[in-house]
């Protein structure tokens, strides 16, 4: 698989590709991806920890932004700094038990650069390159409404800030969910105001809630830790993730908005390399079923595979591709502790 091929997969959007051909071409590009420390992490994201392998199998230098000056602005955690940044801690737990070489990426904190006055030079000008009206409608990345903005002034910094640190971190890719599209299209629209480089922008999907699904908006069905029986933990035990599944939103035939097949395809699919999909049946249910490409599988589904075959199948990968993540946490139990003692993890 080529590079082009590599960052490509299981992508929602480039923009544009011609531009991500360029950057291909340079040494040692340099792309990130931003986060608000706000509390346990949940199985979408082994969409973005996959992507992240992909951008340094690619030869790109990294940045994980723990954004927690934005976490603050956005009211997480209470809006207390102190246990936001002690999430960003156990935020590089996770992406090293999910398989990302911390000594590969680069993990900077928003705090760290806030009191360089060159940044507040950037957000400044960044904010003279916008409109309140575009501001507004960029804040669905804070996953806010815009009204909110009128009681509290800081959210409507939060656009601006966020576009700044595309240009302070000097980067040629910004990478995110398809959440992040406002921010990102915002970005490039003000580099060419400010005579900036335009970020290439890559998004990848959101993986649905298990309760939501159908047809519902992608951003408003996401899978959440702010609703925990929607969302499998990356700490849950294979109990729960059974459970969980089996009671998830998967109506027979139906592909769009299903989050069981959407499991299949972002995360079970990606890390099964040369290895086939089973599904263990008793023989008086027909017996095992063996597919080799998620293709193979959504076709069987639309054919008339049951629900909950489905379901048992898909339960019984997730449960393999969390046990190393738990491994992990029982050698490296520091700041998981802390973020239970703290409350911010049940």
């Amino acid at each position: 698989m080529s590079r082009l091929e590599s960052l490509t997969s299981n992508v929602e959007e480039i923009v544009t590709i011609e531009e991500l051909r360029t950057v291909l071409e340079k040494p040692r590009p340099k792309a990130y991806i931003g986060f608000e420390p706000s509390g346990s992490v949940h199985l979408g994201w082994k969409i973005c920890t996959n992507k992240i392998k992909d951008f340094l199998d690619c030869g790109f230098d990294f940045i994980v932004l723990l954004a927690d000056w934005h976490a603050y602005i956005n009211d997480k955690l209470g809006g207390d700094i102190e246990k936001i940044k002690l999430c960003g801690k156990y935020m590089e737990d996770c992406f090293a038990a999910m398989g990302v070489n911390k000594e590969q990426v680069k993990f900077v904190y928003a705090s760290e650069y806030v009191g360089d006055s060159k940044y507040w030079e950037l957000v400044l000008r960044t904010s003279k390159a916008m409109s309140v009206a575009r501001v507004k409608r960029a804040m669905d990345i804070m996953g806010r409404d815009a009204e909110e903005g009128e009681k509290d002034l800081s959210k409507l910094f939060y656009p601006a800030m966020q576009v700044s640190d595309i240009f302070y971190l000097d980067l040629d890719v910004a990478y995110g969910g398809t959440d992040q599209r406002h921010a990102h299209m915002l970005a490039r629209d003000v580099s060419k105001k400010l005579g900036r480089k335009p970020p290439v922008a890559i998004h990848t999907p959101l993986l649905t809630g298990l309760q939501a699904g159908g047809r519902m908006d992608p951003i408003e069905a996401k899978m959440s830790k702010s609703k925990p029986d929607s969302m499998i933990s990356i700490h849950d035990d294979p109990a729960s993730v059974k459970k969980k599944i089996s009671k998830a939103f998967c109506p027979e035939k139906q592909i769009e908005g299903n989050p069981v097949l959407e499991m299949c395809k972002y995360v079970i699919f990606p890390e099964l390399k040369d290895k086939s999909f089973l599904i263990e049946r008793p023989e008086k249910f027909g017996g095992n079923l063996e597919f080799t490409t998620y293709e193979e599988l959504e076709k069987a589904f639309v054919a008339g595979l049951h629900p909950l075959d489905l379901k048992n199948g898909t339960a019984s990968y997730i449960n393999k591709i969390l046990a190393p993540i738990h491994e992990y946490f029982e050698k490296h139990p520091e700041n998981y502790n802390k973020m239970r003692e703290a409350g911010i993890i049940q």
